[in-house]
């Protein structure tokens, strides 16, 4: 899978998530200060992750900032971009189940080494439901003037 990373900060748990998501295979490209000469600003560098995803060049992103909040609005004022702020494997679970979410946000904050692989576990373990009333909150999201 091809996924987007951003974070505005070159911090110890943002080095991890490369690491770990090129552990599972993944073809990562990083943005902001994961990647010299980027505009590390959280705004900047998640909206550049959140648009790979919205223009097809990325499956997925992964938005961090010190609380993961300016991450994930800058990444949802991208068009056909749903991001969760997720700060454990649950909700990570439920962000990809219920709102079949495309970019995670991340706390640098927050986030352990040891969370961020449980977060990663159940964000690559869910799948979007079928169940008629999600796809359909789903579909209202992607139509213009929600």
């Amino acid at each position: 899978m091809r996924i987007s990373v951003s974070s505005d900060m070159d911090e110890p748990v943002a080095r991890a998530l490369l690491a770990e998501l090129r552990d599972r295979g993944h073809e990562v490209r990083a943005h902001g200060a994961l990647s010299p000469g980027d505009d590390p600003g959280w705004a900047v560098c998640s909206g550049a992750a959140a648009r790979e995803v919205a223009d097809g060049s990325a499956d997925q992103a992964v938005v961090c900032c010190w609380t993961g909040t300016g991450a994930s609005i800058a990444a949802n004022k991208v068009p056909g971009v749903r991001a969760a702020l997720c700060t454990d494997a649950y909700t990570a679970d439920g962000a990809r189940r219920w709102n079949d979410a495309n970019v995670l946000a991340l706390s640098l904050r927050l986030t352990s080494v040891p969370l961020l692989t449980e977060i990663l576990d159940a964000w690559f373990a869910g799948a979007p439901a079928d169940d008629p009333e999600d796809r359909r909150n789903v579909a209202h999201l992607d139509r213009a003037g929600s």
